[in-house]
């Protein structure tokens, strides 16, 4: 009996300890699920983890205030806390879609309140697991063994989330998972209490526990209802990767693809974004080759430089292997891009762009960026002086570039900051002068859409016409592209968007807000 009381209150320690490195994970985890569906939802991912982090971390402080307030029943009211922690977290998830679905206009402060919640919550578990464990050991040692264990499981959240949990498991069920974590949590705490202490929270523990299996067993078809109230047509995929929501709708004959939220073309006016895009770079070089497309991982693009038969090679740069396996793989969507992406002629390449030309060394006669618009400062670097620096280096020297530029009619201030940022950029180059041709296209599905052209050398846009068959472009509506009204002309007192200083982010965010307020 004297050797079994040690051994049981070893083992009860470890279950503590055990505890520690567990709770740190799941904290870190419904930290990055908040930040990860509040990006999603309200756009702009820096400020929305910038936002949930510093909730959580002002919550928990205040939670690690509080716990001193805890008096009696130390260890039954850590676990009625790992219960709550548990349940909330782990349907966070679902309930920020559901919110996000239903009343819009109230997502914002049910966000900020359940960030807060789950906060005050965590901060509580580790004050109390150090007293329950102070009690056997002394409280130095305690302290260190819990912090210890604290930082080392939440790096162990934050490599598992982005790596492991949203790849496999999306974002609800992933956040289902670690929600169970702390069930487990629970449950090997709740063997310590003893027997006539264990009755109700055992009931409370177990109907949780049930609540939880449910949602995971639910939750696809729980988002799928919930994203059905989002979108005007119906789902006909639907999947969150390690890089973005993806969504493909259907309404007849009309396929609309949508990333995180933002509508990237709809079937039925696609050609007159894609073909404005493509068609006059291709007529402005002679007998392009080898070409360079970043983004445009649907094959739109790729669709149209096929039609001309100089071109020898394509490198596709797009970051999500889900967009270019569909795009491959599915039948509508093949039949969208004429099955472009499994032509011999390409090469995809599922990562980065930045990463890709910094390593690059190879030219091209055309490099197209068909990249999402600058919505966020992460994304603004795709816009950058650096980007358009490493982009001319692997653009030859009669080549030409073209890229997507957003609307030159609700951001125009952003519009022209992408073309003097290209113009800067070019410039730059000893003995080279730069040659800019912006331009735009009315795409009913998006509106005013603009583009930009440029090169080292001058275009022949007064004469360029589709020399292959187009559903849109005619040789007289090419030489109507280029030409703006006042309402939208260039201004002059606009900043260069560069990696330190993203003004373009700035100005997209100010255009865009104008009209959707």
């Amino acid at each position: 009996m004297q050797n079994s009381e040690p051994a049981r209150l070893g083992k009860d320690r470890m279950i503590l300890l055990a505890s520690v490195f567990v709770v740190a994970s799941c904290g870190i985890v419904y930290q990055l699920v908040a930040g990860a569906v509040s990006s999603y939802i309200m756009g702009d991912a820096v400020t929305q983890f910038s936002l949930v982090i510093g909730v959580f971390m002002c919550s928990m402080g205040i939670g690690s205030y509080s716990a001193q307030f805890i008096k009696n029943s130390v260890l039954k009211k850590f676990i009625d806390i790992e219960i709550a922690i548990g349940l909330i977290g782990g349907l966070s998830g679902i309930l920020m879609f559901s919110v996000s679905s239903f009343v819009p206009e109230l997502f914002p402060l049910f966000f900020y309140v359940l960030c807060a919640s789950l906060g005050i919550m965590i901060g509580v578990e580790v004050p109390l697991i150090i007293r329950i464990l102070n009690k056997e050991d002394r409280f130095t040692h305690a302290l260190s063994n819990v912090l210890a264990l604290d930082y080392i499981g939440g790096l162990s959240g934050s490599i598992l989330f982005p790596l492991i949990a949203l790849p496999f498991l999306g974002l609800t069920k992933a956040s289902i998972v670690f929600g169970i974590m702390n069930f487990a949590v629970a449950g090997g705490a709740i063997h310590l209490l003893r027997k006539k202490e264990r009755r109700g929270i055992t009931i409370r523990f177990s109907f949780a526990t049930l609540v939880l299996i449910l949602g995971f067993i639910f939750s696809t078809r729980l988002i799928s209802f919930f994203e059905d109230q989002l979108y005007q047509d119906s789902i006909i995929f639907l999947k969150q990767t390690r890089y973005q929501k993806i969504v493909l709708t259907r309404w007849r004959d009309d396929i609309r693809l949508y990333l995180n939220g933002q509508l990237q073309f709809c079937s039925i006016d696609e050609a007159r974004y894609h073909e404005s895009l493509v068609i006059p770079a291709m007529e402005s070089s002679v007998k392009p080759e080898r070409m360079l497309i970043l983004g445009g991982g649907d094959g739109m693009v790729i669709r149209e430089i096929l039609k001309y038969p100089s071109v020898t090679h394509i490198d596709l740069v797009d970051i999500d292997p889900e967009v270019t396996t569909i795009f491959s793989e599915r039948p509508e969507l093949v039949a969208l891009n004429i099955n472009a992406l499994t032509d011999s002629r390409v090469a995809i390449h599922n990562r980065d762009a930045m990463s890709f030309l910094m390593e690059s060394n190879d030219f091209y006669d055309i490099i197209i960026s068909d990249l999402p618009d600058p919505n966020s400062s992460s994304l603004s670097k795709l816009y950058s002086t650096s980007f358009y620096s490493l982009l001319f280096r692997r653009l030859s020297h009669n080549g030409v570039f073209a890229t997507q530029a957003t609307s030159p009619y609700y951001a125009p201030r952003a519009f022209w900051c992408i073309k003097q940022t290209i113009e800067h950029t070019l410039n730059q180059e000893e003995g080279t002068t730069a040659f800019m041709y912006p331009y735009h296209v009315n795409v009913p599905s998006f509106g005013e859409w603009g583009f930009i052209m440029a090169s080292r050398r001058q275009l022949p846009i007064d004469t360029i016409a589709p020399a292959h068959d187009t559903r849109f472009l005619t040789a007289e509506s090419i030489k109507t592209l280029f030409a703006f009204g006042k309402d939208v002309a260039e201004p002059d007192d606009l900043k260069i968007n560069n990696l330190e200083n993203p003004t373009l982010y700035r100005y997209y965010e100010q255009g865009w807000r104008y009209f959707n307020d």
